[in-house]
């Protein structure tokens, strides 16, 4: 588990949109990057 306040560390991820993989090291010092995660709507309570 990351501690809150902790820098994340590198990861890659695919967009599902262009098919280009990202890692967040790109966007280190030049965005702000936010990672929402949450269940689909078909998901199963």
């Amino acid at each position: 588990m990351i501690a809150v306040g902790a820098q994340a560390p590198d990861f890659e991820l695919e967009s599902q949109f262009e098919g280009k993989s990202y890692t967040l090291n790109q966007f280190k010092g030049q965005k702000n990057v936010m990672l929402v995660f949450y269940p689909l709507d078909w998901t199963p309570n």
